[in-house]
């Protein structure tokens, strides 16, 4: 997959996801990763460019998300269970899958000089 339409994937779930965690839930926290999506989409058609400075930037933002998704969200969600465990998993499932994409696509970029 490219790592544009990977981080445009993880984009809209952070969004997606992130709206519905709000709406259930009233915490300004669950906003975070609608802010880190917004920012992530904007991205996309940069990195469908090639703009290595962008793609860059959009890996550390999606490192960020996962990191705090994983470290932080994770524990409580299994606690808690329920939907919130669903929306968490997922998006570190989009997460994970974007970072796969960007991983690749570096890689495939360095081979090919």
């Amino acid at each position: 997959m490219e790592a544009s339409k990977a981080n445009l994937i993880n984009s809209l779930s952070l969004i997606v996801f992130g709206l519905w965690g709000y709406i259930d839930s009233s915490s300004m926290t669950a906003l975070i990763p609608v802010g880190i999506g917004f920012t992530l989409g904007a991205c996309t058609n940069e990195i469908k460019k090639g703009n290595k400075l962008i793609a860059h930037l959009a890996v550390l933002g999606t490192l960020i998300i996962l990191v705090a998704l994983i470290g932080m969200r994770l524990p409580k969600s299994i606690d808690q269970g329920g939907v919130g465990l669903f929306r968490v998993i997922v998006m570190i499932s989009t997460s994970l899958l974007a970072m796969t994409a960007f991983i690749k696509s570096f890689i495939k970029n360095r081979k090919s000089k």
